[in-house]
């Protein structure tokens, strides 16, 4: 890619649909979870069930008076998630540590992939953009594909590089709307492993990023705070600005 790949424009340029552009709506950016869904291929889709059924309830409570509790099985990488130091490095922080001001109302900045761009993202397609203490989302349009096997076929990344001068430049959170934040065919992983390192949050598997502006939305993605884990499913949205 080169810095024409890439559209630095003025707020509503680029939307995919501009009258999703109501001062302070908010956007969903996150996949429904639903059971069996294949969110990477390979790796197993939740299980949802009841682990109390409404009718088994009937008989612990007043006559008319039931409820449902349920159960979900998932593996952390599901849907729309963050990942923590955790995931990468075994003395890295989990979940329980990532504080709420590295994940709520952070500016958001919208890096766009042009369609027909190379699929690695360079430095010199992100340093048109302010990025520090800013949650920079990368719009590569690979989620339209989610669930489906060309999902994971020719998917956009982010370069070391890249990763490295987001780092370098003060990033507050780091997500992208593609199967994974490196290109799957490099098993060394060095975009996780620069932003990880480094501390900075990591949403993956995002959607919806053609209805943000390139700058001036709030983005919020807040994990589970739960000990020993790395990676989990998060509730993305942005609040667009206005």
């Amino acid at each position: 890619m080169n810095s024409d790949s890439v559209s630095p424009d003025p707020v509503n340029a680029g939307l995919t649909n501009p009258d999703s552009a109501v001062p302070g709506r908010l956007v969903e950016l996150s996949h429904v979870i639903r059971a069996g869904m294949v969110t990477y291929p390979g790796l197993p889709g939740p299980t949802i069930e009841a682990h109390l059924t409404r009718e088994a309830s009937r008989e612990h409570y007043a006559p008319g008076t039931e409820f449902e509790i349920g159960r979900i099985s998932l593996i952390g990488n599901t849907g729309t998630y963050m990942d923590a130091p955790y995931h990468r490095f075994a003395d890295g922080g989990d979940l329980s540590t990532i504080p709420l001001t590295a994940t709520v109302d952070l500016p958001a900045i919208v890096v766009r992939v042009v369609a027909g761009a190379a699929r690695g993202i360079e430095p010199a397609d992100l340093a048109a953009y302010d990025v520090r203490g800013a949650a920079v989302l990368l719009h590569t349009g690979d989620d339209v594909r989610f669930g489906t096997p060309a999902y994971a076929e020719e998917a956009h990344f982010l370069t070391e590089a890249g990763a490295q001068w987001l780092v370098e430049h003060g990033a507050a959170l780091v997500g992208i709307d593609a199967v994974n934040i490196d290109d799957v065919g490099d098993t060394a992983r060095p975009a996780h492993t620069r932003i990880l390192a480094a501390g900075i949050p990591l949403v993956e598997h995002l959607t919806g990023l053609g209805r943000l502006p390139p700058s001036g939305a709030r983005f919020t993605a807040v994990p589970l705070r739960i000990e020993g884990l790395g990676t989990i499913p998060v509730r993305a949205f942005a609040r667009l600005p206005g």
